[in-house]
């Protein structure tokens, strides 16, 4: 028997990265998987994938900055399997890289709703099914920076701090209720959105120097820690920030 039979498992930001690692990972380990992305053509990849493995799943559209679209996400999986047992509030962006007073106001307005205002929603109508249900866990991605910080990338910085503090303010109010709000805080990560960061080449040599590992992490590591933090494994666990950063925030 595997660890999330009959469970119900939500991956925002599921087309492709750190969420398509987990929602494939979920679907191996026996959950239905709720394949969640604004870009449909990569749900429906990773869908695929779960399909061609043995898996269950569905994608579905959502927009995570809009509360209308979030609230629907959540009726069309209830309405699909019933539930939400896990949800992992992945979605996010890495916006322009510029020091503070350069950044632009657009740009900065898209990073805080994508990445903060988009995980407080999830938030908000994973929790208010969790009640109705009578529990669940739910893991939230910051970062590496929630706890440092890097220049060029404030409003990255801030929403990443801020997903720490939602993931810690809530985690508080709704322990008695049966429900486990973490969070997983990657270093960076060979994933797609890596490959969309300005002047990357430039960059690596100083990015891989942050990580005492001396590396860059795969997405497969940083699923294992979301599933870790998901599981019964994990029962006694709420309120924390797990680092998945090759020693970075360690140093």
């Amino acid at each position: 028997m595997s660890q999330f039979d009959g469970k119900v498992a939500l991956v925002t930001g599921a087309g492709s990265g750190i969420g398509r690692a987990t929602a494939l990972a979920f679907a191996r380990e026996g959950a239905r998987v709720a394949v969640a992305d604004i870009d449909m053509n990569t749900a429906r990849e990773t869908v695929a994938m779960i399909g061609t493995a043995g898996g269950e799943a569905a994608e579905f559209q959502v927009d995570v900055t809009t509360g209308k679209s979030v609230e629907d996400l959540f009726r069309a999986i209830v309405q699909r399997w019933g539930r939400v047992d896990i949800a992992h509030n992945n979605a996010g962006i890495t916006g322009e890289f510029a020091l503070t007073a350069k950044v632009s106001e657009d740009d900065f307005d898209r990073v805080i709703a994508v990445n903060l205002k988009g995980v407080w929603l999830c938030m908000k109508y994973a929790i208010e099914q969790m009640l109705v249900q009578g529990g669940g866990a739910i893991v939230n991605t910051a970062s590496a920076l929630s706890f440092v910080t890097m220049r060029g990338c404030a409003p990255y910085t801030a929403t990443k701090h801020g997903v720490a503090g939602l993931t810690k303010s809530a985690a508080v109010e709704y322990a008695k209720h049966n429900i486990r709000i973490n969070a997983v805080c990657p270093g960076v990560i060979e994933t797609p959105m890596l490959q969309t960061v300005d002047n990357l080449d430039a960059r690596t040599s100083g990015l891989l120097a942050l990580h005492p590992a001396a590396r860059f992490g795969r997405a497969e590591e940083v699923a294992n820690a979301v599933l870790w933090l998901a599981s019964d494994a994990a029962s006694f666990t709420t309120g924390t920030l797990l680092s998945v950063d090759g020693g970075w925030a360690a140093k």
